[in-house]
């Protein structure tokens, strides 16, 4: 698979794992560059845009990105 087109910018890995260099390698190669569909940053993305992206949400947290999309869609 490619890497997610959302990889060169995106704030979660460029801002908030810059003082976990082991984690975020290990969410790269998972989330990025094996599997973006299983992102939670990448599904909230695709389904209301990278404004709506929550800065502090992590890759695993698929449950909270389900969340974010529900309630953005009921509105």
């Amino acid at each position: 698979m490619t890497d997610c087109e959302c990889l060169a910018g995106c704030p979660f890995f460029n801002d908030k794992m810059e003082n976990m260099p082991s984690m975020a390698h290990i969410f790269r190669d998972r989330y990025c560059r094996d599997d973006c569909f299983s992102c939670a940053r990448y599904q909230v993305f695709t389904a209301l845009g990278r404004e709506s992206v929550p800065s502090d949400l992590f890759p695993n947290q698929v449950d909270r990105a389900q969340d974010v999309i529900a309630v953005s869609q009921a509105s």
